[in-house]
């Protein structure tokens, strides 16, 4: 008798069809339209989220737990991608993107939260067998496996340079930036190791979302009647969601009398508007006024003073994000579409001007995670002339007397003072007027006399302002 006939016959294993999990699937196409469109979580995961809540596969457990693995994957990219490359035998950029998602969100499930590691490990392989096939979801479940053997103070011992031999790196892969950024958010900090350590752990901090009331059409009282809301700590303005709340759900926000705007955002807008004057103040501009947040504030405040504000928005579909935010304000305004490095309206046409310009947005990776990831150092050069021509405009803009303010959503000191310092060397008729007082009761807003919020010590994105009087 042959040795292949003395074995056992043993039974073929039925096959089995992949079990599809909506969240998880839910959170993969998000990953997905992220990383081919270029598409941002933030504006990728509610369309989503409400149509599967329509499809009947969601509750509100579902959407919390699809929401934290799209933006809690998102944060921890880069800690994902060094701990992956550990576990794979090919370079990680040969890994297809799909099947890097995939283990990247597992890599979050065991590492990033409290899901137990047989669940997060069958999960995600499941997840692959739905969404890559059968061949490569057992790649998947050999890098898992992989994964699991350390918890993430374990793996970061592995993979993370030591401190001591290269600072910036090794926060880059503890904290989940690129290292590009660590520097340039440490230079703009001009701290030490614990305050670029606490800067970069709240960018990947979950940030509540914060409301505006907006004067004359809503109040902090009625917005205080929401479920987990409390007042917000600096703008008199701001009310926070503290569990997450749907704006949508709110009624004055569906109703344009409230919105949804970070408060160091709020305080941009309340600091310009409370800028003394020399003279009248009957005439103001956001000069970049898009999508409508600060335009909207800045119109009720002006409302109450019997001011006017014109809103400009360069892209035409911005321009009507901004009408709308301002449909319904108490007092008379214009939205309109132009360039404003080429106005319409003439020099020393306003008394006062913001000028809140394009940039890297690195003040918002709390709220856009994924922007860590795509930007670059040249993308500062791309930004500079645009930025300067925008601030020069503004300042033309202005009335003698009147006051511009020079905003960003970035720290970089390229996007910033840099920027401010050169205009003002070109302008000589023009003079920096110390902002801090004009945030009563906001703390550590540094030797000034510019503003640099952060999120760390104020919970706000971290916005940037400077504000010019034109004086001859």
């Amino acid at each position: 008798m042959s040795e292949q006939s003395r074995r056992p016959h043993r039974p073929a294993k039925p096959y089995r069809r992949p079990q599809k999990d909506p969240v998880r699937v839910l959170a993969f196409d998000a990953l997905r339209a992220v990383d081919e469109r270029d598409a941002y979580a933030n504006l990728v995961l509610p369309p989503l989220l409400r149509k599967a809540r329509e499809n009947g596969d969601f509750d509100a457990r579902d959407a919390a737990l699809a929401t934290e693995l799209v933006y809690g994957t998102l944060r921890r990219q880069g800690t994902y991608d060094a701990i992956i490359a550990a576990c794979v035998d090919r370079p990680l950029r040969e890994v297809d993107p799909p099947v890097l998602d995939v283990l990247s969100l597992g890599a979050h499930q065991l590492l990033g939260t409290r899901i137990p590691t047989h669940a997060a490990v069958s999960a995600s392989v499941e997840l692959a067998r739905v969404v890559l096939g059968d061949g490569r979801a057992k790649f998947v479940n050999a890098v898992l496996r992989k994964i699991a053997q350390h918890d993430l103070d374990g793996w970061l011992e592995r993979v993370a340079p030591p401190y001591d031999e290269d600072p910036e790196d090794h926060l880059a892969v503890v904290h989940s930036h690129p290292r590009w950024v660590v520097s340039a958010l440490w230079d703009s900090l001009g701290g030490g190791r614990a305050d670029i350590e606490e800067l970069l752990a709240a960018d990947n901090e979950r940030p509540e979302v914060t409301l505006v009331a907006r004067p004359g059409r809503s109040t902090t009282q009625e917005l205080l009647t929401e479920d987990a809301a409390v007042a917000g700590d600096w703008s008199p303005y701001a009310v926070r969601l503290t569990e997450g709340g749907e704006p949508g759900a709110v009624e004055a926000v569906r109703e344009g009398r409230a919105g949804v705007q970070d408060e160091g955002s709020q305080l941009v807008a309340l600091a310009l508007a409370n800028a003394p004057l020399d003279g009248p103040d009957e005439k103001w501009l956001d000069g970049c006024a898009g999508p409508g947040g600060k335009a909207a504030l800045l119109a009720a405040l002006a409302a109450q003073r019997g001011a006017t504000l014109v809103a400009s928005e360069k892209q035409p579909h911005r321009a009507g994000l901004v009408a709308k935010a301002l449909a319904g304000n108490p007092g008379p305004y214009q939205v309109i579409t132009a360039d404003g490095t080429r106005p319409p309206w003439r020099s020393g046409t306003f008394d006062r001007v913001l000028m809140d310009v394009p940039c890297t947005g690195l003040g918002a990776l709390r709220r856009r995670p994924e922007a860590r990831w795509r930007r670059r150092p040249e993308d500062l050069e791309n930004f500079a002339p645009v930025q300067r021509a925008l601030l020069r405009i503004a300042l033309d803009s202005v009335r003698v007397g009147g006051v511009v303010g020079y905003a960003t959503c970035s720290p970089h000191l390229a996007e910033t003072r840099a920027v401010v310092a050169d205009l003002l060397k070109q302008h000589p008729d023009t003079e920096l007027i110390d902002a801090r007082p004009l945030l009563p009761g906001v703390p550590d807003l540094g030797e000034g006399p510019d503003i640099q919020l952060w999120p760390h010590k104020h919970g706000t994105d971290a916005m940037y302002l400077a504000l010019i009087r034109r004086t001859a």
